[in-house]
């Protein structure tokens, strides 16, 4: 098959860029052609891109991507020049340029869309006169048209029919893969701690993700501060790009007198991120809206123990599988969460044995990216 994805492959962008950088390793080992297809602004980094795929960037038009970020001309006229070279276009998203673009297209292209959780009741209401106003000139209409939907959990597809008024005739469950190989050789324990003078007698609590509100920062830095207050031998790292919550952030740091306890180290990629998650006591994310996190994929992968909200896209088979801690989403859920976790070797223990073969046995990526190459193959309509 010959494959375009499009979305903001950029490292700005979260967790979609490597969902697709994993797929398309598998795609790319079973014969298939992938192109991905990203709009992109000055100053932004691409993701790396899989040996054997081609990575096609397109400015985002001035002016208009001040408000709608992801409008590109240039991506625009790449598709109308070569949709129909391709047998299937994967959308990643909804109300991005990017998803909107194919659907005012050749309509003998096979179309998938993957949700990636922002049909969420909170995700939804977030920046919702703009999604209102697309939804009203083509989202719901583009959406009911593709070939295929796909949704990472079952709660996603309550979000889908109240989104559109019924069910969608092709919708499949597949999650988003970790892989595992990627985190069998971890840095030695220390590096991160040494690189960021991070004493070694101080337990470490991992944040890392976007600094957007929606990942449940509002709840965890009042919790941390309450909690460090009792255990001052605890220290917490917020490692993520800032996506319109740093500045609160700091703001809180300062204001609360937490130089000493809580760290902002920014984006870590490569050696640095898998540094940080094998110092890592504990990981956290009680985010409010994830479609899957590669967070906590990734995380869990690494042998890190969890505290996570339930929101975080696989709430119930980490419930079940005793892989992590969840938490409600209130400062003092959390509290109790740190105190439980941090408090208790034993615990933390088992859970990153849990999380390990909840992983190998369910989300490695070699199982979850044939069945989307499977789904593809269904819905590919065959050439006269």
């Amino acid at each position: 098959m010959r494959i375009l994805d499009i979305c903001a492959y950029t490292w700005q962008a979260g967790g979609p860029p490597k969902i697709i950088f994993d797929h398309t390793q598998v795609a790319l080992r079973y014969g298939h052609q992938v192109d991905i297809l990203s709009p992109y602004s000055p100053g932004e980094t691409p993701y790396p891109v899989p040996e054997g795929a081609r990575l096609i960037l397109c400015k985002r038009t001035p002016v208009i991507s001040r408000f709608f970020r992801e409008v590109s001309g240039e991506l625009y006229q790449y598709l109308k020049q070569h949709i129909h070279e391709y047998d299937i276009i994967h959308c990643h998203g909804l109300w991005h340029f990017g998803t909107l673009a194919p659907f005012m297209l050749d309509n003998r292209v096979a179309k998938a869309i993957t949700i990636h959780g922002v049909l969420d009741r909170w995700a939804y209401n977030n920046n919702n006169w703009k999604k209102s106003l697309i939804d009203r000139l083509a989202q719901k209409a583009y959406l009911r048209r593709a070939s295929l939907v796909q949704i990472n959990n079952t709660d996603e597809r309550e979000d889908l029919m109240r989104y559109l008024g019924y069910q969608h005739p092709n919708v499949v469950i597949i999650p988003n893969g970790v892989k595992m190989s990627d985190f069998v050789n971890l840095p030695p324990k220390g590096t991160f701690r040494q690189k960021f003078n991070i004493p070694a007698d101080k337990k470490l609590v991992l944040f890392m993700s976007r600094l957007n509100i929606k990942k449940g920062l509002d709840l965890l830095l009042p919790a941390f501060r309450d909690y460090v207050k009792d255990h001052p031998d605890t220290v917490l790292i917020l490692a993520g790009s800032d996506d319109g919550y740093e500045a609160a952030t700091r703001a809180f740091i300062e204001q609360q007198n937490l130089g000493d306890s809580i760290r902002v180290v920014g984006l870590l990629t490569g050696d640095d991120k898998k540094a940080a998650l094998a110092d890592a006591d504990l990981f956290t994310l009680p985010s409010y809206s994830e479609g899957f996190s590669m967070a906590v994929l990734e995380a869990m992968a690494s042998g890190a123990p969890c505290l996570v909200s339930d929101r975080v896209g696989f709430g119930e088979a980490i419930r079940e599988h005793k892989a992590g801690e969840l938490v409600d989403l209130t400062p003092e859920s959390v509290r109790a969460g740190l105190e439980k976790t941090l408090s208790n070797d034993a615990l933390r223990h088992q859970m990153s044995q849990n999380a390990t073969n909840l992983l190998r046995n369910q989300y490695d990526i070699d199982i979850v990216a044939k069945r989307l190459l499977d789904a593809y193959e269904l819905v590919v309509k065959p050439e006269a």
